[in-house]
């Protein structure tokens, strides 16, 4: 008899095993979080450079039709607004967007003209950041590299 009351008393969990359980879930959790979170900045990457490629060549299409880039005030919305010195521009624009998209961060790319680099222009992202400069996901990403 003695052994079944002792058996019937250790049936639950301890305390401390109930903590240990805790523990390490807790550390699972934290580890598929920090992945999932790696692989969705990873993605946000992913977009922001495929759309700097679709905004690139929209600039190079409006050139090519109409004889000039578009002006920095211009900025990329002359891929989706016509501008007043354009006569034969497209109905749809150069995007299939009405809209010029953001980057994958939700920020606004940035246009330039003549940059430092002898190009004639620049699409730019600033990364996750959303700042000039930086490193890894950080790093600006920019129409000109390939």
């Amino acid at each position: 008899m003695n052994q079944r009351r002792n058996s019937r008393a250790r049936s639950g969990f301890s305390m401390i095993e109930l903590m240990a359980v805790l523990v390490i879930m807790g550390l699972l959790v934290t580890v598929v979080a920090t992945n999932f979170m790696s692989k969705v900045e990873g993605a946000r990457r992913t977009t922001t450079v495929a759309s700097l490629k679709v905004l690139h060549n929209a600039v190079k299409m409006f050139k090519m039709e109409t004889g000039r880039y578009a002006t920095a005030d211009e900025g990329l919305d002359a891929l989706v607004e016509q501008p007043m010195d354009i006569e034969n521009y497209p109905v749809a624009g150069y995007l299939d967007t009405t809209d010029v998209p953001p980057d994958g961060w939700g920020e606004v790319f940035i246009y330039q003209e003549y940059p430092e680099s002898g190009k004639p222009f620049v699409i730019i992202s600033f990364g996750a950041d959303k700042v000039e400069g930086g490193e890894g996901l950080d790093a600006d990403l920019y129409s000109t590299d390939s």
